[in-house]
């Protein structure tokens, strides 16, 4: 067994830097030791070498490539598509579920409804007219039917159609 300690001892030697076993301790140890004020200064009259610049990286871009984008917010998924202070004027400011039928008249061109909006003004509308989410996909006898554009990025489908009568379902008004 003594003849194995020497040589482990031989070994461990052997994969020490040569700067230690004189004693002194290597460059690295002795830039880190070194204070701030010292690193400032230049102790030869030359200037320190700079360190080479990393190359700026390219900012991330996510393609979906048909899949749900991690980044939107699942909580607010389907909500009011347009705030009050950026929608437009009129008929085309209005949403679907603000909409109620007040009327259907026939005129030589066919059948056009009268739709009434938050407030009390009312508006005539043709089949084809834009709303805010939607528009105006056909008028029958007893109401309008209303293409909507479905704002649920979880959602396959893109539109969906919604009726309004003139006399809701429940009876009331």
């Amino acid at each position: 067994m003594t003849s194995i300690v020497p040589a482990i001892a031989v070994v461990c030697l052997l994969s020490v830097p040569a700067s230690l076993v004189a004693g002194q301790p290597p460059a690295a140890v002795q830039a880190a030791a070194a204070s701030p004020l010292e690193k400032g200064k230049a102790t030869s009259g030359t200037p320190a070498p700079a360190a080479p610049a990393a190359p700026a990286a390219a900012p991330y871009s996510y393609d979906p490539q048909g899949r749900r984008d991690p980044f939107v917010s699942l909580v607010a998924r389907g909500s009011d598509p347009g705030s009050a202070a950026s929608r437009p004027s009129g008929l085309p400011g209005l949403l679907i579920s603000e909409v109620a039928v007040k009327g259907i008249v026939r005129d030589r061109s066919g059948l056009i409804a009268m739709v009434q909006g938050t407030g009390t003004k009312t508006f005539i509308v043709r089949p084809g007219e834009k709303l805010m989410d939607g528009s105006v996909k056909a008028i029958t006898n007893d109401g309008v039917v209303f293409s909507q554009d479905v704002n649920d990025p979880l959602s396959m489908v893109k539109q969906k159609e919604v009726r309004k009568t003139v006399r809701p379902a429940d009876g009331r008004e």
